[in-house]
């Protein structure tokens, strides 16, 4: 049985925090901005299109009318 006129202990919690940890984040950020702009500078003409076949010929008759 338990004792009425006894207080229960406390129970103690510990939690450990690390300080920093922010500096892998940030390098894995740069580097990942690196790449895509790596990426995009070297795939370019794919992405954005040369603009070289912009000449367009297109023959439209309207029907019935001669010449």
């Amino acid at each position: 049985m338990t004792d009425p006129d006894r207080i229960p202990e406390k129970e103690t919690t510990i939690i450990e925090t690390r300080e920093g940890g922010s500096g892998g984040t940030l390098l894995a950020v740069v580097l990942l901005i690196a790449v895509l702009a790596l990426l995009f500078y070297l795939f370019q003409d794919q992405i954005m299109g040369t603009g070289d076949d912009t000449k367009i010929d297109v023959d439209i008759s309207a029907p019935g009318n001669a010449g």
